[in-house]
Parts: structure tokens; sequence; C-alpha cells
């Protein structure tokens, strides 16, 4: 399952945006007031927050008024292209990272390297939102793709707890197996996984890069061998069979077998951890990826929970600037929003909210802490296309566990499939 279900096409988004060269419009003005448009998504807790916070900017900042347009996730990206092929474009948008670069090379996005202080980011962070040598995007904060773990299903099954800086792939089936096994199928050991940062993990860890350049760089044989954990989770019972995994995938946190205390691990970005922890209601933790036979990296990597863009066509281009400013930098925005959109990426604000973070928001900054000097650096800007990428994998891969496809014809079509979209 992804961090939030389906991003949108790629080749959707193309077509909305092929009249486009720079969106305009955005806010306008009435009686003397200047007003700012941002889009994000996120459920109501999120829409809360938010609109908490821009409450708060507004009183700081009297004469801007900014309205906020939520989305859920699924319908967020058709929406924004639409706004953007109809050249009304918000002022603010959030983005993920795989939608990036496909974003600022229309000339949708401005620049905000000299409108936005970012001395407080770690630079290999703050890079994640360079295109082209231009700084288009300022990251919100920082999470990592993780496993996830019920401690109390796995010893309740009688299975002992994985040590992450060792366990491998091949005891990672096992424990599932095991956990499925002692709790007499009530609890199963996880759910597939075709997030793209899975297989970018499990690609590291062979050597490989996600992305070379515009074509995958991923090989033939890591694809089928990452394809056959799966077959192996289903095999053994260690996961649900493909079927029932389908449907898993898209569901919300709290129908997933980790939120319904129905399953005992789970790889999810680590910003999610407090809202799986409020669905089950009990403690979960955080561990490392498990690793391929041999490998000498583990592959994890911090990447922006989301980033903040300015329309190049909004008519308050400074406005705009300097909410994405207030919502990064100032220490009274951070109180509100705390790590929901990942942990604060400003180290001041970090430290400054630290204090109220809930208890799994403070085991995910000490997770992201032990492990930092382990992780790679960052990854740039996808190329375009890789917004459909999630549905490419997903697609080939459940061919294989539904026993349409072998291993190598999926994986030969996945490859095929992706270098046209990249290329594109």
């Amino acid at each position: 399952m992804s961090s939030g279900k389906k991003i949108w096409s790629a080749a959707l988004l193309t077509t909305a945006m092929l009249a486009v060269t720079a969106a305009c419009g955005g806010g306008g003005s009435a009686g003397g007031e200047i007003k700012l448009r941002f889009s994000y998504w996120g459920g109501d807790a999120r829409q809360k927050m938010t609109e908490a916070a821009i409450a708060k900017f507004e009183a700081k900042n009297p004469g801007i008024d900014v309205e906020g347009e939520v989305s859920d996730f699924p319908s967020y990206y058709e929406r924004l292209s639409t706004q953007v092929a109809g050249r009304d474009a918000p002022d603010v948008m959030t983005l993920e990272i795989r939608g990036l670069r496909e974003y600022a090379e229309r000339g949708t996005l401005a620049e905000l390297a000299s409108q936005v202080d970012t001395s407080e980011i770690d630079g290999k962070v703050l890079a994640t939102g360079v295109v082209d040598g231009k700084q288009y995007a300022i990251p919100s904060g920082v999470n990592a793709y993780s496993m996830v773990i019920n401690p109390a299903l796995v010893e309740g099954a009688k299975v002992a707890l994985p040590d992450d800086t060792s366990w491998t792939w091949k005891d990672f089936v096992e424990l599932s197996s095991k956990v499925t096994a002692g709790s007499g199928g009530k609890v199963t050991g996880t759910q597939l996984n075709w997030n793209p940062a899975y297989l970018q993990i499990y690609a590291a860890q062979k050597g490989e890069q996600f992305y070379a350049g515009n074509k995958l760089g991923v090989s033939l044989q890591t694809i089928k061998d990452w394809m056959a954990i799966a077959q192996d989770l289903i095999k053994t019972k260690g996961s649900p069979a493909a079927a029932r995994s389908s449907e898993l995938y898209d569901v919300g946190i709290e129908q997933t077998l980790i939120g319904t205390n129905t399953g005992a691990t789970m790889m999810m970005w680590s910003n999610v951890l407090g809202a799986a922890a409020k669905a089950s209601g009990q403690n979960l933790e955080l561990l490392r990826m498990p690793k391929a036979e041999g490998a000498t990296t583990g592959g994890m990597f911090l990447q922006p929970a989301m980033l903040y863009t300015a329309s190049s066509g909004s008519e308050h281009a400074a406005e705009a600037a300097k909410f994405i400013d207030f919502m990064v930098n100032d220490s009274e925005a951070g109180q509100i929003i705390l790590s929901d959109r990942g942990l604060p990426a400003n180290s001041k604000v970090l430290a400054a909210v630290s204090a109220k973070l809930p208890p799994a928001d403070l085991k995910t900054m000490a997770f992201v802490n032990e492990i930092r000097g382990e992780l790679s650096d960052p990854p740039a800007a996808p190329p375009r296309g890789s917004s459909a990428m999630e549905d490419v994998i997903r697609r080939y891969g459940e061919e294989v566990v539904f026993g349409r496809m072998t291993p190598d014809e999926a994986a030969q079509k996945l490859i095929t499939e992706a270098n046209a979209l990249l290329a594109g």
C-alpha cells in the first residue's frame, strides 16, 4: 500500500497540461485584501490543523487572506491538473516529489531560492526540490520508508521479534508465515506492497539505481527477485492471497491489516506511524527494512513528505512565497502542524515542537536519528512519467501473484512500459 493511494496518471497529467507553458491566474484581491489560494490533500484532521495554521498566518499578515483548497488524495492531482490546464492554478500548491518535474518543466512553477529562507534545512533534503538547477519546491518535512511492526501480535504468535540490524528478506518471509501459523490464522504476517520506494530500496541493496536518466535503472533480474518475495509470502501464507491483497492495497490506513490488528507488519512512510497507531490502538514500532543477502547498504533514504510550490502565474508571487516561508519556518505554524507533513524540515522548528509531539511521532524522530548515518542521499526529483510508476509496478506485480504472467514476462513488460513513460 502507498502512503497516499494513487497519484494522478502521468499520461492524463500530460494531456491536461499540454497547452500550458505557464499557469496564470491564482488568487485575486478585493477591497484592498490580497487573496491567496493554497491547494493540498488530506482528511479532516489535516484540514483542521491547516486551517488553524492559515488563521495564524492571517493574524500575522493583515491584508492577506488564504483560502485552502483541500481534496482527498485520489482526486487531488486530477483537480490540480485541470486547474493548471485552465490557467487557474492555485497560488501555492502542494506536490509530491514524483510529480515535481512534470510541473516544473512545463513552466508551471515559480523559483523560490531567493524568496524563502532555507538556512535551517539540510542541504541534501533541500536539493530534492531542485529541477534543472532551480529551486522550485521547499520540503515541508521528511520521512523514511520503513517497516512497521506490532510487537504484541508477533509475540502473541510465539514468534521472536527480528533484529532489524541484520534481518534479510528471507527472514521477513519466514517471520510473516510463522506469525500467521502461530496465531492460527487470526493474524497475518504482513500484506503485499508495490510502492516504488520499496523497489527502490531493494534495488539499492543490489547496487542499482531506481532511475538512470530517463530510464528505469533496475535490472530484469532484480525485478524478478523482488516479485518473488510477494510470491513467497502468498505461498507460505505470510500474506493474504492475491485477491484479498489487491483489495487491501486500496484501503485507508484504518482498514489495513496493521490498522485493524489483523496484521503484524506493514511497510509505510514513517509519518503514517501516528495514524496507524491511532487506528490499531496498540503499540507499533518502526524497523529498518530487511536486506538482500550480501547487501552492503540498507538502501533506505529520507524523502520529503510533501513539497510546497508556487504558481509562476500568481498575481501575488511575494505573498505566496511569504506563506510558504511561514509554513516551513515559523515555530507557531510548526506547533500547529507538528509532524503531519513529515518531521519538520527546518531544524529549529523541529527542536521547538519536539516536546509537543505525540508518542508515535517521538518514536519516528528517534528512529530517523538512529538510522540517519546509514541512509542514502535523498533522491532527486525523478523524471517525467514517474507519477505513473506505482500503477505500472502494481499492475505487473499482480499479474505475477495472480498467476497470469511469469516473473520473467512481467518484469520485461514492466521495464518496457516504464521506459516508454519516462522517455515521453
